[in-house]
Parts: structure tokens; sequence; C-alpha cells
């Protein structure tokens, strides 16, 4: 699988969640035909750079694209919310080894200092919910809950406790959680590889429908922002608060709605 022709001159830059934006298990296929059409129309008219933006690991989202059925891969991605890799035009996949191997040390001498704070966090949570906590390469802390109740619950019970150290963070989709660096999510990241390709925010459109997409649907990483009516309502709430659009098509037809009225494609969505 190859990506697109490369773009002479790149003049914009879209960022794509995966679960639930693009990618909706229950429908054949799990991303739209039109997507990768219009896609590729943008390509060739408009010289647009197209990446996924996801909570994945990469071998986790790879699986995805062949599931998805993509028939062209993405010209760059975002995995666990803050590794970034590029398409090396021969199928396979090449980090961004600076900001990674930064993103690494920092998120180590983070949770090495907040290893007491983390401790009180874990007990409390386990505590008082059936909600596990994990430790694993790439994620050194992270917690599933059993129903969005519970994930609430310790939001607002136990997350407050993190105020006492400013660079801690966390990414929340659905039921899990992932504990981070406040310097390293789908926003920072989005725009370093905006950053790259000498993109401004103007530049740059990001679609997504939770909430750990909060940070790449921040304007001032990109100034076209978008989410499919399936969307939690934090985020439908935080996309009209700065006027972006809340498509009437959910998954994988709303980013092409989301496409359409912003880049002016005219056409049916399929």
């Amino acid at each position: 699988m190859q990506t697109l022709p490369p773009a002479i001159v790149p003049a914009g830059l879209l960022s794509f969640d995966f679960d639930g934006t693009l990618h909706d298990p229950a429908s054949d296929p799990p991303v739209p035909h039109g997507f990768f059409h219009l896609l590729r129309r943008l390509r060739q008219s408009r010289g647009m750079l197209w990446g996924i933006n996801t909570g994945r690991s990469l071998e986790h989202l790879l699986e995805g694209f062949v599931e998805s059925r993509f028939p062209y891969l993405p010209d760059w991605v975002v995995a666990r919310e803050r590794e970034i890799y590029f398409a090396d035009g021969e199928g396979g996949w090449q980090p961004h080894a600076s900001w990674n191997r930064r993103c690494e040390q920092e998120i180590h001498g983070l949770f090495t200092q907040a290893a007491g704070l983390l401790r009180e966090m874990r007990h409390r949570i386990e505590e008082h919910t059936g909600a596990k906590w994990f430790e694993a390469a790439g994620d050194p802390a992270g917690v599933i809950a059993r129903t969005e109740e519970e994930i609430e619950w310790i939001m607002g019970n136990v997350i407050p406790l993190a105020d006492v150290e400013p660079r801690l963070a966390w990414e929340r989709n659905t039921i899990y959680l992932r504990f981070g660096h406040r310097d390293f999510n789908k926003g920072t990241s989005m725009a370093e590889v905006a950053r790259i390709h000498r993109l401004a925010a103007a530049q740059c459109f990001a679609i997504g429908d939770s909430h750990n997409d909060l940070g790449m649907l921040d304007p001032a990483h990109a100034a076209m922002t978008a989410c499919p009516a399936n969307a939690v309502a934090e985020i439908r709430a935080h996309v009209e608060s700065h006027g972006g659009l809340v498509t009437r098509a959910a998954h994988g037809d709303g980013a092409v709605e989301a496409l359409r009225h912003y880049f002016e494609v005219p056409g049916e969505i399929h």
C-alpha cells in the first residue's frame, strides 16, 4: 500500500481521528469509499496533506488500515496521541526521531517525579471503583473503567488531584484514560507536522469525536474544525463555541461532509 502522489508544494494539512470519526466497525465498508475519492481530488486540486491522529498504537492503527480497506496510506500519523510517523513512500513508516525521543524523555522524567501522586490516584481509583489501572511500554499509566458512569466518577473525584502537577495531563476516550505530558497531545503533535511543512493553523483542518480530540480541535492548531454527528456532547459544544462545524452525518460520511463544507467541493456524499 502506497501514499498518494506527493504534493509539489503542500497547501494545507488534514487531520482525522480514526475510531468513531472515520472508522465505524458497524458499517460496510468501515470507512466510506467517498472519503478516499474526495481526498484524491483534494490532493490533485489543492495539494493537501492528510494524516490520522489517533490514540491507537502504530501497530494497532496499521491493522485498522487493513480492516478499513484503505486504498492508499496517509502521509503521516500521530499514534498514542503523541508519536509522529511519516510514510516513507515504500509502504513503511519513519519516526520523527527528535520529537518522539523528546516526548519519551519528558514523559519518563515527569512520571518519575510524579510517582507518589500517581500512586495516590491509583489507590483512590482501586479503592472506590472497579476500574483497572494499567502500566505498559509506551503507556506508563492509564485506566480502563467498566462504564461511562465510572469514568465520570474518576474524572470528578480523582483527576482533580493532578492539579498539583501542572505538567501532568490526561487523554480520555469513552471508558479509557491515559496519563501523559501536557506538551504532547494530538494538537501539539499536529502542529509539529504543520511546522515541518511550513503550514500555519489557518491552513489546517481537524475533525474528531471524543475527549482526546480536544487538543487538535483547538483553533490555535487548526482554524478549520469539525466533529461528526455522533461526537460526544462536550466535543460538539467545544466545536460550536468557536464556529466549527457539527456535521449532519456520522462517522466517515461526516468527515466527507466537513471536507466539502470547508473546501467547497461539489457533489453528494457516497
